[in-house]
């Protein structure tokens, strides 16, 4: 699909005005500004209440004015407004460990920001940065670290629907989603060792530990249904959910 002011289709190549460029990054510095300081003014607001005016203010705002000027936010449609209010209001402490994984990305050598998924998709997208896990994408907050290969079909549903369902997981539940996530890890990992013990599945106790923990999450749970990947491969077959949560995404 062409974008606005994309040539069309067989249409020869002209040049770019002289001074296109500049004029181009003065929008987008005018962006960075004015959603920087609309993200401050929201973050203080959200923050006040609890004492963190301050702290909520500089995340929010320091969000704002990268996702500016990266052209982030779509403001055309309600995704896009709403995506910015929660990442400056009650979704701030993921945005907080957004920053963290977009500075990653940003002076990683082979971080690689992928503007064609990330602008007006309400997200950041690196193929690389913070990537504790080889081969498997993690998103915080509204980064997606670890996308590989956009021109492959996998890796772009990968990020357009499984870490895409994260990230609004992210800001619906806001601070709580790390605690919610995190608990279920814990305890997941917890009864995944009982499992492993009393009921001697012709497992790994490794992979009967991740099935519980990781795989039975119900926050990737859902991300896999969404994603039209359940079960996963990696679930041990038989353990746990055996439908998907929700429908799968169908693209159009």
């Amino acid at each position: 699909m062409a974008h606005a002011g994309d040539p069309e289709p067989g249409a020869e190549p002209t040049e770019s005005p002289a001074g296109a460029a500049p004029a181009a990054s003065r929008v987008r510095l005018v962006e960075a500004l004015a959603v920087g300081s609309l993200g401050a003014l929201f973050g203080i607001t959200a923050g006040r209440p609890f004492g963190l005016a301050v702290p909520f203010g500089l995340i929010a705002g320091l969000n704002g004015a990268v996702s500016g000027w990266r052209r982030i936010y779509d403001w055309r449609c309600s995704h896009g407004p709403v995506a910015f209010t929660l990442d400056s209001t009650w979704a701030v402490p993921m945005t907080s460990a957004a920053l963290f994984a977009n500075a990653i990305g940003t002076v990683s050598r082979s971080g690689g920001f992928i503007a064609e998924l990330s602008a007006r998709q309400n997200r950041h997208v690196f193929r690389r940065g913070f990537t504790p896990r080889r081969g498997f994408a993690i998103t915080l907050g509204n980064v997606i670290s670890g996308a590989g290969d956009p021109a492959k079909a996998s890796r772009r549903r990968l990020v357009t629907v499984h870490e895409a369902v994260h990230i609004w997981q992210a800001r619906w539940f806001g601070p709580l989603f790390p605690f919610l996530y995190g608990g279920w890890m814990v305890a997941g990992g917890l009864v995944g060792s009982v499992v492993w013990v009393t009921r001697r599945w012709g497992e790994p106790f490794a992979k009967v530990v991740e099935s519980c923990a990781y795989y039975l999450n119900p926050f990737e749970w859902w991300a896999y249904s969404r994603d039209d990947h359940w079960p996963p491969n990696g679930k041990v077959a038989g353990l746990g959910w055996r439908r998907p949560m929700v429908r799968p995404f169908r693209a159009s």
